[in-house]
């Protein structure tokens, strides 16, 4: 198991919200996430999504995530405008 979850991305815009800096987007929820949620999709801390995360757990029978393009880092992040 990664330590990052499949389901993290990172985005500048989704959901007619938009922002200067890519910040972190759970895909399976399909919302911005909060620090906090973003500590456990990044495995930081000692947390891991496979158990610590219920969104994940929801979901861990989906076999697509298309995570293409996402760094940890938001440095190369897609451009998502799903409006």
């Amino acid at each position: 198991m990664t330590d990052r979850c499949p389901y993290l991305d990172y985005r500048r815009k989704a959901g007619g919200q938009s922002f200067d800096a890519a910040r972190p987007y759970c895909t399976a929820a399909e919302e911005f996430v909060q620090p906090m949620r973003a500590d456990i999709c990044a495995g930081r801390y000692g947390l891991d999504h496979a158990t610590d995360c219920e969104i994940y757990l929801a979901h861990t029978d989906d076999t697509t995530v298309d995570v293409a393009g996402a760094t940890p880092d938001g440095n190369e992040s897609r451009e998502v405008d799903d409006e």
